[in-house]
């Protein structure tokens, strides 16, 4: 590693412990698995003879301790690892400085184990994570692999055959292979063995190994309706599209345009891109089964497999982040199909989806060894079977910035053009999506025309309810100023 001077020393002693420094009191058995930590994250450099504090007490170094030491690390590790070994002084005193890279070949065992660095902690890694590194040196994925356990008779050639078909809508030049062809082409048939990828995207029969729960919920304890899918992985995304649309409620929308315009409580297009993650995302070495849950006002969608390592939600939420993907042959043909634009670019079109939609954003995050998604509908709907609702007091509905604007601009009735005009809007869909659709699902705006909806004449002004919110938004606004 790059050698360092005196005084960006004492700025790292100043800093503290991190993802890649250790203070060590002494040299010990504990030494050694934060080194094989450091090697399989960013690399790093323990100061023996300093206090976690960061409290300089020195270390004494005989004429073979530092040689015992690097044996030490050398029998301990595998790849064997030998670490940099630097004395310095340090207000007078003797600190020992060891020293190891970023290891290319990962992951490095020490006695037996695997760590990894997270924060200032070393961290024991799991069987998936050790297995992703392993892949991740050889530069493929899990599902590249020949599966040990299906034939090529256990795939359809009809279903193959459907697929090319499927792309040659999108090319200019069809594809003239046949299914074996295609197969050989993308690796998913290689020396008459099929891969893991080739098995799960066109398997013939029905596999445990690829099983989807769907579950509509009344209470988190009590379930309406359910199913269970064990299909191919192009036949499942259809398969839980159709089962959210079964049990989610659509709305038309008369905005006085020719054509009444259909609302779904969620943005269809948005979910079917949290499906899709889901499913090529997920980890089908794990024994769990992904599950989708149909609440009254959400939909949650877990799949087994937590984030790549290095990943975060945080850096998934910003963007800050190279897409790492753990089935890589699987996201390749998912993409050659069209059912993924770019990678590392689906959760900004979810975010996107569901803020021009007016709703929330959704919910992501790391559990129970997996990943959760829940998306949130705009508000909390008794169920259509005939629950008999409760009678509660009026309150303010919550609306979204983009609502509260259009109120705010609807003082006197305006046209649709006048709306977009006030509120410096210029996409057309945007605009119907995000603001006039909300508004009008939510009783806060009516048509001034209403018997006549494509009516040349015809606005929109605001409800009793509109002018309540309308005035309360203005009241909070004022009160934040003041």
């Amino acid at each position: 590693m790059q050698a360092m001077t005196i005084k960006q020393i004492l700025k790292i002693l100043q800093r503290g412990e991190s993802e890649t420094v250790e203070f060590k009191r002494v040299f010990d058995r504990e030494s050694i698995e934060t080194l094989s930590a450091f090697a399989n994250t960013r690399g790093g450099r323990i100061f023996v003879g300093i206090l976690d504090t960061g409290q300089v007490l020195g270390v004494e170094v005989g004429k073979e301790t530092i040689q015992n030491w690097i044996n030490q690390v050398k029998l301990s590790t595998v790849n064997a690892l030998i670490p940099d070994v630097e004395l310095l002084t340090i207000k007078k005193k003797s600190v020992a400085m060891l020293s190891v890279p970023e290891y290319p070949i990962k992951p490095v065992s020490c006695r037996g184990r695997y760590f990894k660095r997270v924060n200032n902690a070393n961290h024991q890694m799991t069987v998936s994570e050790v297995v992703n590194e392993h892949l991740k040196t050889f530069n493929t994925s899990w599902d590249y692999y020949v599966d040990d356990f299906h034939t090529e008779a256990d795939i359809s050639l009809e279903k193959v055959q459907t697929f090319i078909e499927r792309v040659n809508r999108t090319r200019e030049i069809p594809s003239q292979d046949d299914p074996l062809t295609l197969l050989r082409k993308f690796e998913l048939l290689r020396d008459g063995r099929i891969t893991r990828a080739g098995f799960f995207l066109f398997m013939a029969g029905e596999s445990s190994l690829s099983t989807i729960e769907l579950g509509r919920f009344q209470t988190p304890t009590l379930i309406k309706d359910g199913a269970r899918l064990k299909t191919d992985l192009f036949a499942e995304v259809d398969g839980v599209m159709a089962f959210i649309r079964k049990h989610i409620s659509k709305a038309y929308i008369i905005t006085g345009e020719p054509q009444r315009e259909e609302r779904w409580d969620y943005p269809l297009e948005a979910v079917r891109e949290i499906v899709i993650n889901s499913v090529v995302h997920r980890d089908y070495s794990s024994s769990s089964d992904s599950i989708v849950k149909i609440y009254d006002d959400r939909i949650e969608i877990f799949n087994p497999g937590q984030l790549m390592p290095g990943l975060t939600v945080e850096k998934l939420l910003a963007g800050d982040y190279v897409s790492n993907i753990r089935n890589r042959k699987i996201a390749d043909m998912f993409k050659e199909a069209g059912l993924i634009e770019k990678y590392g670019t689906g959760i900004q079109r979810i975010l996107s989806g569901f803020a021009d939609y007016g709703l929330p954003e959704p919910r992501f995050e790391e559990i129970a060894g997996g990943f959760r998604v829940t998306a949130y509908s705009s508000m909390k709907a008794t169920d259509q079977a005939g629950e008999t609702p409760q009678v509660t007091p009026q309150v303010t509905p919550q609306v979204t910035p983009q609502v509260k604007r259009l109120l705010s601009v609807c003082r006197t009735p305006r046209s649709r053009a006048e709306l977009q005009r006030d509120l410096g809007l210029s996409d057309k869909k945007h605009f119907r999506t995000a603001y006039l659709n909300p508004s009008l699902k939510a009783g806060l705006i009516e048509l001034t025309y209403p018997g006549s909806p494509r009516s040349r004449f015809q606005k929109y002004r605001l409800t009793e309810k509109g002018r309540s919110v309308a005035g309360q938004a203005t009241d909070e606004t004022g009160a934040m100023n003041g």
